[in-house]
């Protein structure tokens, strides 16, 4: 889902905000000059934030109803802003991937090729890893190799796996055919009972 896509509304409302110097030549979001303007000013990435919040959710409630309806038993999220965004009421469970603020910082700054001070504005914009990390139901250490987080991720994997509560299953499209059906069933049965001789 790439709600900046040209095109998108959420394309069109960012341009019209933030004017046509951040698009490339070919028309799309140039992503890191966006990132270096709203990483580096607050008022600006709330701006940001309110604009695209709305794609962002409606886009990511519609993929998850599509899986729904295909019969997937889980759907991993992977939203950075989960809980600034509120959506973390909507998810179960919560699971946050932890690394020390040090790493977090290294990898940034190799993954991006930002300086310090570019990746420090940009994890100092999002809440921290450690409050994240309280409000999580699991939590997945990445401070070491990606065998050990891929290790860690079939870990958790399995211990979502386990059988749904009674709640769980009814929220679940197995549970809303079952329910369905029960009503249906209920429905004929009822109008076969009153229906005079």
């Amino acid at each position: 889902m790439n709600v900046l896509k040209k095109g998108t509304g959420g394309c069109r409302k960012v341009v019209a905000a933030f004017g046509d110097d951040i698009l490339l030549p070919d028309g799309e979001v140039d992503r890191p000059k966006l990132g270096q303007i709203v990483f580096s000013n607050s008022d600006m990435r709330q701006v940001l934030n309110r604009l695209l919040a709305p794609y962002i959710s409606s886009g990511i409630f519609l993929e998850v109803f599509k899986l729904w309806l295909r019969g997937f038993k889980i759907i991993v999220l992977d939203v950075p802003l989960l809980f600034e965004a509120k959506m973390d009421k909507w998810t179960n469970p919560i699971i946050v991937v932890w690394v020390d603020p040090e790493t977090q910082l290294r990898r940034l700054m190799g993954r991006d090729g930002t300086t310090v001070e570019e990746a420090s504005s940009r994890i100092g914009s999002q809440m921290c890893l450690d409050l994240k990390k309280t409000k999580a139901d699991i939590v997945i250490d990445n401070t070491g190799s990606i065998e050990q987080l891929n290790d860690n991720f079939r870990e958790v994997l399995m211990q979502v796996k386990k059988p749904l509560t009674w709640t769980e299953f009814a929220l679940s499209r197995d549970g809303a055919i079952v329910a369905f059906v029960s009503i249906l069933f209920g429905v004929i049965v009822c109008r076969k009972a009153l229906k005079p001789n």
